[in-house]
């Protein structure tokens, strides 16, 4: 008899490579929602005795979903698959009654032996069915290439918010990142958008590997900038500029290296990177940034919004890609796609 799973998560491009993951030879009738909500409907109709459950969705997320299968007692067991790894998150799943937390990319060998160990799978050989994944297929049009590339930023996030959760001893909120398409003129506007703040201060740091190059900003707001020196609990003997513009520094590092990293890992290339560089402190944004701007034509920049809400304390992490990299990270995507599956 098929074991009816469900995929629950709002990027497209994961939900397939999900499936792909699926180990060969499990009889399984496999459905599709794109977030917590649809995810209960599916659940609640009886075609989710197995779950694979995202965390950064809209709508309803994936604590708030697992608060809702525990709270309603329904029937199924959750593995929780999400780029955010911070132990946080895995420690208040497991505490909601997830049997256990995958990292992305899936690890397919950890997958099958997670299924193996709770008795879900056998390894026996069955008729598989896939009807399902042919109707969530793959496709190449604008919006299923940011799709793509908004499910590849999100996990390089998680990464850079586990580092920042190690530095800091805190739990680190993530977003869903916002992706956008934009000509030069534009990125100005959406830079404003992005902090309306009268004083930040900025980090940038450039990178290029394979064809693929961009450019990683990190913007603080002012106001938080001793918030976060009181965080990282430095020797207070420098003057107040001089920690607060080490405390900027180290967390830029640690932010954008890891966010690379993440990167790295999935477009299975190595970046190179410039040394970071203070653009400016306690300017508006618009102008801080304004140089910066003209030198990019059409551009892909993608907007994180970290926040620690027990410190109040709250930076965006921006990254810019030109045009023609684009079309190199879709390729490396779909080719690292398809060696894995």
């Amino acid at each position: 008899m098929s074991t009816p799973i469900l995929i629950c998560d709002d990027s497209g491009f994961a939900r397939r490579q999900m499936a792909r993951s699926i180990p060969d030879g499990w009889d399984v009738e496999i459905s599709f929602a794109g977030n917590g909500q649809e995810g209960l409907e599916v659940i609640r109709a009886g075609k989710g005795d197995v779950v694979f459950l995202d965390l950064n969705m809209p709508v309803m997320d994936g604590y708030e979903t697992m608060e809702a299968i525990r709270k309603e007692d329904l029937p199924c067991l959750v593995i929780v698959v999400s780029g955010d790894v911070q132990a946080q998150a895995r420690e208040r799943m497991l505490a909601l009654g997830a049997i256990d937390f995958i990292r992305k990319p899936i690890d397919n060998e950890k997958l099958t032996n997670i299924l193996s160990s709770y008795g879900i799978y056998s390894g026996i050989s069955t008729a598989v069915q896939r009807e399902a994944v042919a109707r969530d297929t793959d496709a190449s049009s604008l919006d299923d290439k940011l799709d793509a590339y908004r499910e590849m930023v999100n996990i390089a996030m998680g990464r850079a918010g586990e580092s920042l959760a190690q530095l800091m001893g805190e739990f680190v909120d993530l977003p869903i990142p916002n992706v956008n398409l934009l000509e030069s003129n534009e990125l100005s506007m959406a830079i404003a958008e992005i902090n309306r703040n009268d004083c930040v201060s900025a980090v940038s740091k450039g990178f290029v590997s394979a064809g693929i190059r961009g450019e990683a900003l990190v913007i603080f707001n002012d106001t938080n900038s001793q918030n976060i020196v009181e965080l990282l609990k430095y020797d207070a003997h420098q003057s107040t500029g001089s920690l607060e513009l080490e405390a900027l520094m180290d967390v830029s590092n640690i932010l954008i290296g890891a966010c690379l990293n993440g990167l790295s890992e999935q477009l299975n290339v190595s970046f190179s990177h410039t040394l970071p560089v203070l653009l400016g402190r306690h300017q508006g944004l618009a102008a801080l940034l304004n140089d910066n701007v003209k030198k990019w034509g059409k551009v892909m920049a993608i907007e994180i919004g970290y926040a620690i809400k027990a410190r109040d304390i709250a930076f965006d992490l921006l990254l810019l890609f030109p045009d023609e990299a684009m079309n190199h990270i879709y390729g490396r995507l779909v080719d690292v796609e398809k060696e894995a599956s």
